[in-house]
Parts: C-alpha cells; sequence; structure tokens
C-alpha cells in the first residue's frame, strides 16, 4: 500500500498522530508497495542506463563528497542507494525505539554509489534494503514502547518533534515516497537519451 503522507507534508497532524493509523502489518505491506515501485522503475534498464547522469536543475547535495557532486543530478542506481540507506536508518531507529530505548543522533551508512555500476548489483541492494527493513521490523517486541522518542539535535527543524518507533519509520518512508518523482524524471531521461 503507497501511504499518502499529505496531512504531514501539509502539517495538519504531527508524525506522532499520523503514525497512530499504522499497524505493524501495515508498514510491511508500504515496505513491499514502496521496494516494488522502484523495482518497477528500474527494471527496464541496463548498466548504462542505470548509471546515467541526468540534468537536474534542483540538484543540491550538501552532502556531496567533491564540490562537483554539489549540484550534480542523481543516476537512478544514485537514487537507490540514497532512499534505501535512509529507509534503513529510519528502520534501525525504530526498532531501537521500539524496544524502549530513546535514540539520539544519525545511523546511516550509503554506499558509494561510483562503486555500484551494473543492474544486478542495483537490483541485489534493492533486495538487501528490503530484508533488511523487514527484519528491523521484526525486531519490534510484541509490545513495543510508544512512549519512547527520538531525541533531534538542539537547533534541527525536527528539535521539537516528536518521533517514536512507527513515526520515526513514517519518517524514512516518507523520505523514500518524496523521491519517487525524481525516479519517475530520471527514468524519462534515460529513456529520452536512448542509451543502449
Amino acid at each position: 500500500m503507497q501511504i499518502d503522507f499529505t496531512p504531514i507534508i501539509n502539517q495538519t497532524v504531527t508524525a506522532l498522530e499520523f503514525s497512530k493509523s499504522f499497524t505493524l502489518d501495515a508498514l510491511r505491506a508500504a515496505v513491499h508497495t514502496y521496494y516494488d515501485l522502484i523495482l518497477n522503475q528500474i527494471q527496464e534498464f541496463n548498466d548504462a542506463q542505470l548509471t546515467f547522469e541526468p540534468t537536474d536543475p534542483n540538484a543540491k547535495d550538501d552532502a556531496a563528497k567533491t564540490a562537483e557532486e554539489v549540484h550534480m543530478g542523481w543516476s537512478l542506481s544514485h537514487l537507490v542507494l540514497h532512499v534505501t540507506a535512509s529507509f534503513e536508518e529510519g528502520a534501525s531507529i525504530s526498532s531501537i525505539l521500539a524496544r524502549g530505548i530513546p535514540i539520539e543522533g544519525r545511523f546511516r551508512y550509503e554506499p558509494d554509489w561510483r562503486t555500484v555500476t551494473t543492474r544486478a548489483q542495483v537490483i541485489d541492494r534493492i533486495s538487501e534494503s528490503r530484508r533488511m527493513i523487514l527484519a528491523f521490523l521484526d525486531t519490534w517486541p510484541n509490545e513495543p514502547h510508544l512512549d519512547v522518542y527520538r531525541i533531534f539535535p538542539a537547533g534541527s527543524r525536527f528539535a521539537n518533534v516528536q518521533h517514536n518507533a512507527p513515526a520515526a519509520f513514517l519518517f524514512a518512508l516518507r523520505h523514500l515516497d518524496g523521491h519517487l518523482e525524481q525516479f519517475q524524471e530520471v527514468a524519462r531521461q534515460v529513456r529520452a537519451a536512448a542509451l543502449t
């Protein structure tokens, strides 16, 4: 099931309120939906197409490793690595919170996109990430601690936001959802470039 994040985007509900309407089974179903959406976006492409660097006038990656990469468009393989890393971070944080442990800081590792150059590697990454995220959900206890929250750094735009386990998971899934249009645009550019 694809999730409508409009209430969060429009800030008509808090992340905590929004998360209350999702069961663990609903979160698992959403994982499958989103990973299937990504696979459907990249399925038709070969190695060269998956690593094609698109034009993106809005590109701005403050975490880029080099100055040249700050405004570089992201290939489909780069997008896969980015969204899976962020989703895994949110899922791992949700697992820790669900087990009653308050958490602070980031827990994120994103593989170097320069090393993922084949279709097999991209598909393997999606499969690996789906398995890991579902495994994080499996670590939730039968009665998750819903009164334990992630602590965001002072000065962060999320400093006053409460994220318990379900909210942290959905926060990460919202990030992935926000990149779906970017996947579509890059796929459109790859088709237009007629790379073989």
